[in-house]
């Protein structure tokens, strides 16, 4: 896998993922010198961590995904305050609704965080899962 990313101007970079063809891009806050013209690459980072739990839970509970209304994933990094500025904690909060027991979403949640999550399993950082199974956190 490989992406190539190319400077725009000022702080900003376009890159290109060789797998998907898909660009994306990415620049600074204006406060330390950007243009607020793209993603923060940190917060590519915890896209990452969503889209790749995501499609697991997908692929782990395909067989309830006709019952499932809905999956939400809300993730909060804490970083650190001195440089590398990486990810000291990781939240990450699975809301599914749908008609699927606890144990069967409970069960892709810890093997997609667990064993699957290749995103997930690149962080140096502690990582705490919660689920919520149609409004209720379990």
């Amino acid at each position: 896998m490989k992406v190539q990313a190319k400077w725009t101007g000022g702080m900003a970079f376009n890159s290109t993922g060789d797998s998907s063809g898909y660009d994306v891009t990415m620049d600074a806050s204006g406060e330390v010198g950007g243009n607020d013209s793209g993603h923060r690459p940190m917060e590519m980072v915890l896209h990452g961590v969503a889209g790749c739990m995501g499609i697991d839970l997908c692929v782990i509970m395909r067989r309830e995904m006709e019952r499932i209304e809905s999956i939400e994933i809300d993730i909060d990094g804490d970083r650190r305050d001195t440089e590398p500025k990486s990810f000291t904690k990781v939240d990450l909060t699975v809301r599914i609704k749908g008609d699927v027991t606890a144990k069967v979403a409970q069960r892709a949640v810890d093997l997609s965080a667990d064993k699957y999550c290749s995103a997930i399993n690149s962080l140096n950082a502690d990582v705490v899962t919660r689920l919520e199974l149609n409004g209720e956190l379990q």
